[in-house]
């Protein structure tokens, strides 16, 4: 028997989530049905790249219309961490100590993960070593190019 993982999410996340599963149902399935009707409507489908195609889309929209419900059906809203300490949902401003230079990130879970975003997980190397933290602490991140110090400046 597989078992089945906690799916962590921000409430933000989890709308993020609904939203594009809506769209998914609401207007690309009725669009790809649509353009499957059309190339069959050409005749021989042995060689119709068009209906080729919208069946490649096809597979592949229905595929993440079940992995999106599934996350919705087994997701965990995360509640913020108690004022001040770093957590799930968190917003946290870093200092580096060697440095001084400041980041912000904010903490969620590992499928809402996004660095381009400063969304980082809470099972990542910074976000593990945050966790539990609060402001003022110095904390030592472990990484594959070494280890190094960070402050905590604030957390929302």
């Amino acid at each position: 028997m597989s078992e089945k993982k906690e799916i962590k999410l921000t409430a933000a996340g989890y709308a993020d989530i609904e939203t594009e599963l809506a769209k998914l149902r609401e207007e690309d399935r009725p669009r790809i049905i649509q353009a499957i009707k059309e190339a069959r409507a050409q005749g021989d489908l042995s060689e119709n790249a068009d209906y080729d195609a919208a069946r490649d889309e096809q597979a592949k929209t229905e595929s993440r219309i079940k992995e999106l419900e599934y996350m919705l059906e087994h997701a965990t809203i995360i509640k913020s961490a108690k004022k001040g300490t770093v957590g799930l949902g968190s917003k946290v401003t870093i200092s580096y100590v060697d440095d001084d230079d400041e980041d912000e990130y904010m903490i969620v879970g590992s499928l809402e993960a996004n660095i381009l975003e400063n969304k980082i997980s809470d099972e990542s190397a910074m976000g593990a070593a945050l966790c539990g933290h609060k402001v003022g602490d110095i904390v030592t991140i472990e990484s594959p190019n070494g280890s190094y110090d960070v402050k905590i400046v604030k957390v929302d």
